[in-house]
């Protein structure tokens, strides 16, 4: 097909000269009746895989065949917040005063219910709100796009083809289910309801918390509230374990140590004199925790426990899980970050990123793929590259480091 060869050119061409902009403009110079036909064929042949997979046949030539592409949802998959944002920028959007105040609202308003599902499943109240908040401002913003038009649309480009054909699939089968009809709406990448349960996610953990015998995540907070509950728990939640606390690093801290993958014993980081920030020790217990400095030696950090792991199951984002946490501990009723997130540290972009990940590579410091992506293995190479180099080595790409690569910043 003339489209598949001009995407897998302009692939190809983006990852050698790293301009993902300029190769997804030059796609929009491809006649629409071309991309049309394309995704046609993409569509028929999706028709065969879904009833090999078991979708009735009603369901493949009703809603499936009925499916369109969607410009906007590649343009969004290319630009996700958590690649491109700050620390700073993340957090404070999202760990706002309002949705602080309307947690507090919302968890006297569901008490009832809420005590029940920390029965039924073990995680405390303040985390199912949270969790809540951050996905659709407590139900305010659920989306609006038609999710088969969308699923079928990412299921149709190269980038994680196999993932959200499964995802299409598992949709169909979901038409299946009590109270559910088409259209079903949701995000652009094809979650749904209150809590943003991907189809996957949905047929597997959905629950009926309301008693009409269906799992309603779009009308229901019982349902809504009760699945993200029993999601929790089956992703792996401890019961009577916190997610982590913000902790006060001591002045000759060795930020070498500091990452997910060098858990330790809480009597570990006691006895090196990190502190709460009530000025008390931590714990003398022997329950494992990572230290976490999302904006570098300069901002907050954090120690994490396994329930930081559960969060990150739900969402691969470090600062969507720190969010997630604090807003919980907020809700509950704590105070603000007492070392805030630092605001003037610079945005850095993919293609910046992507130049990192590359000279750290030919450098000898083992940073992965060059996608774009501050992910852990970057990071580590980062405080590598720091510690040869006699700089504080917190695994954060500020402007010693980019000075030292010799790349430019904003």
């Amino acid at each position: 097909m003339v489209l598949r060869e001009v995407v897998s050119f302009l692939n190809r061409w983006c990852f050698f000269s790293k301009s993902l902009a300029v190769a997804w403009l030059a796609l929009a110079v491809v006649p629409t009746t071309a991309r049309a036909d394309e995704f046609a064929d993409c569509v028929a042949n999706l028709q065969q895989q879904a009833l090999a997979s078991g979708v009735p046949q009603a369901t493949v030539e009703g809603p499936l065949a009925q499916v369109q592409f969607v410009p906007k949802v590649i343009e969004l998959d290319r630009r996700q917040p958590e690649f491109t944002q700050t620390f700073a920028g993340y957090f404070n959007g999202r760990v706002t005063d309002w949705r602080v105040n309307r947690g507090r609202e919302l968890l006297q308003q569901h008490r009832p219910l809420l005590n029940r599902l920390v029965v039924e499943y073990g995680v405390p109240a303040q985390y199912l709100v949270a969790f809540w908040g951050l996905e659709t401002n407590y139900g305010g913003y659920l989306g609006k796009m038609p999710i088969l038009d969308s699923l079928a649309t990412l299921a149709c480009d190269p980038r994680r083809k196999t993932f959200f054909t499964a995802e299409l699939f598992q949709a169909l089968h979901l038409l299946s289910e009590p109270g559910i009809k088409p259209p079903l709406f949701g995000s652009w990448a094809g979650a749904m309801g209150h809590t943003q349960f991907m189809p996957s996610a949905y047929r597997r953990y959905a629950r009926d918390g309301d008693g009409d015998g269906a799992a309603d995540l779009w009308g229901s907070i019982p349902d809504a509230l009760t699945s993200a509950a029993n999601f929790l728990q089956q992703l792996g939640w401890q019961r009577g374990l916190r997610w982590g606390r913000e902790v006060i690093l001591p002045p000759n801290f060795d930020y070498a140590t500091a990452g997910r993958g060098n858990k330790q014993p809480l009597t570990h980081w006691r006895e090196l004199g990190l502190r709460m920030v009530n000025g008390e020790r931590v714990p003398a217990s022997e329950i494992e925790a990572a230290v976490l400095v999302p904006a570098g030696f300069e901002g907050p950090a954090f120690l994490v426990y396994d329930n930081f792991a559960v969060i990150m199951r739900w969402n691969r984002s470090e600062f969507y899980a720190l969010s997630v946490g604090h807003l919980a501990d907020r809700i509950n009723g704590a105070g603000t970050l007492q070392v805030p997130a630092p605001e003037t540290q610079p945005r850095l972009s993919i293609l910046q990123v992507q130049e990192l990940q590359e000279k750290l590579n030919q450098l000898g410091f083992e940073a992965g793929t060059a996608d774009g992506i501050l992910g852990p293995g970057t990071r580590q190479a980062i405080r590598d590259f720091q510690k040869a180099h006699n700089m504080v080595a917190d695994g954060y790409p500020g402007e010693t480091v980019f000075k030292a690569l010799n790349i430019s910043l904003p």
